[in-house]
């Protein structure tokens, strides 16, 4: 593709510079690292402190922000660098393509229905009452217990289940491994201190354009329901515990842990490692730095970091106080 037709595939605008009108005729044969980019691929800087690889880099063009400097090499010049380099990978990149059909080793229940245009690969089980949409892509060894209710256009990749009476909307991708409505940690001690199980019986729900990623798990509820809202994402390894609810568009980052009965606001953010104590609400637009616990509830919009939560600029404050006391402790003794 030539860089001109990519420019004007992302809505970037190209500025090549005095005297290097012919270089938008560069073919461009894919996307790369700015360390790494040859002369036939586009690299991108969204973060500030790469800005000055831009002018060392070899590649045939950076996407930019509109007021990036100058440098040596053709510029795509657009509001958001990071997406448009998003963008820039989809274009060059040719994921798999999973043809309709039903493996011959998939076994489905008579009572299940599944849409139109639907690619079911080896060793899937789709047990009684499942409804799945149009045009899934379910991969083997994918298991769907009874009376799971899915949209248009799920995507489950190897190894993700999805247990009894969940429900998923349109667009909703399983990464591999991922587990929705697996029992919640609930146990009451009886009158001899055992601990008996509670019946998990609320089924977890995820609404339209979530993404669960590998090896995350979305608990059931004991009675009511655990609620990921739509365009939420959830990392590698998260545990959303039962009952708890997110909001739309928030970002649940690698290893972050809700107990139960959290509420967690939309376009929140956890960072990697959060953990949350149960029965509290972090508020809208909230973000948490990576390993901070939040014992109690966060304001919406608050950004807060380390145990117990606080926030941030405190934190860093009392972070570089801790740093100094070895420096104060032997400035005492020598007195």
């Amino acid at each position: 593709m030539k860089l001109k037709d990519l420019a004007e595939r992302l809505g970037a605008e190209l500025v090549t510079g005095d005297g290097q009108e012919t270089l938008g005729d560069v073919e461009i044969t894919g996307v790369a690292g700015i360390e790494d980019a040859s002369s036939s691929h586009v690299t991108f800087v969204a973060n500030p402190k790469y800005a000055g690889l831009a002018r060392s880099t070899r590649a045939a063009a950076v996407i930019v922000e509109p007021e990036f400097a100058a440098i040596g090499v053709p510029t795509l010049r657009v509001k958001n660098p990071y997406l448009a380099f998003a963008r820039a990978i989809e274009v060059f990149y040719q994921p798999p393509v999973y043809a309709p059909g039903i493996h011959p080793t998939a076994v489905i229940d008579p009572s299940a229905r599944i849409g139109s245009g639907a690619h079911v690969g080896a060793y899937v089980v789709i047990s009684a009452s499942c409804v799945v949409g149009d045009d899934a892509v379910v991969l083997p060894h994918v298991v769907l217990y009874p009376g799971v209710t899915i949209g248009d256009r799920f995507f489950a990749h190897a190894h993700a289940v999805v247990r009894e009476g969940c429900r998923l909307g349109d667009d909703v991708v399983l990464q591999n491994g991922a587990i929705i409505g697996a029992d919640g940690f609930g146990f009451a001690k009886d009158s001899t201190r055992r601990w008996v199980k509670i019946v998990q019986s609320g089924p977890a729900v995820l609404e339209d354009a979530v993404e669960v990623q590998a090896n995350a798990c979305i608990d059931r509820a004991s009675i009511g329901e655990t609620r990921i809202a739509r365009g939420a994402k959830v990392d590698n390894l998260v545990q959303v515990g039962h009952g708890s609810t997110v909001g739309e568009n928030t970002l649940l980052c690698s290893q972050v842990g809700l107990a139960g009965s959290t509420t967690v606001g939309k376009n929140v953010i956890l960072a990697g490692q959060v953990g949350v104590a149960g029965h509290l609400t972090v508020g809208d637009g909230a973000i948490a730095t990576a390993q901070s616990g939040i014992p109690s509830d966060v304001a919406p919009g608050a950004v807060v970091s380390g145990y117990p939560a606080m926030d941030n600029r405190a934190w860093l404050r009392t972070v570089a106080a801790v740093n100094r006391l070895p420096e104060l402790l032997r400035k005492l003794r020598e007195r």
